[in-house]
């Protein structure tokens, strides 16, 4: 049984930062696989933020996050981080963990690329 549990979420006001951390445990190893962050809004599908490679290096950001958020991982712990800076309101949705990529070649994209999910945390950016 794997287990995905997000938390960090809340309310800042815009130009703030907030870290999300994303911890997996279960029967399957987090270790060196692709893992990625995930945002929805109420009434659209959920998009792609920010994902890495199980090799640690490779990552993806959506363009209207380059230069503020950065994706990291520690291997050992399980984790997956998100520091979130420079918060619009834009950024504002329910952020989601995915863990174990199923697609074929590394993107960021789709949701159905990934096999496990968390419940979701709310970041709220007020203007």
């Amino acid at each position: 049984q794997v287990q995905v549990v997000e938390s960090g979420g809340g309310l800042v006001q815009a130009g703030g930062s907030l870290n999300l951390s994303c911890t997996v445990s279960g029967s399957t190893s987090a270790a060196h696989k692709t893992m990625g962050w995930f945002r929805q809004i109420p009434g659209r599908e959920r998009r792609g933020v920010s994902c890495m490679h199980g090799d640690g290096v490779r990552t993806i950001y959506a363009d209207s996050v380059k230069g503020r958020f950065r994706i990291s991982r520690d291997m050992i712990k399980n984790t997956l981080y998100l520091q979130m800076s420079s918060l619009k309101p834009e950024d504002t949705g329910m952020y989601y963990c995915a863990f174990l990529y199923i697609g074929n070649r590394f993107r960021c994209e789709s949701s159905s690329d990934y096999k496990y999910w968390g419940q979701g945390t709310q970041v709220t950016v007020s203007s």
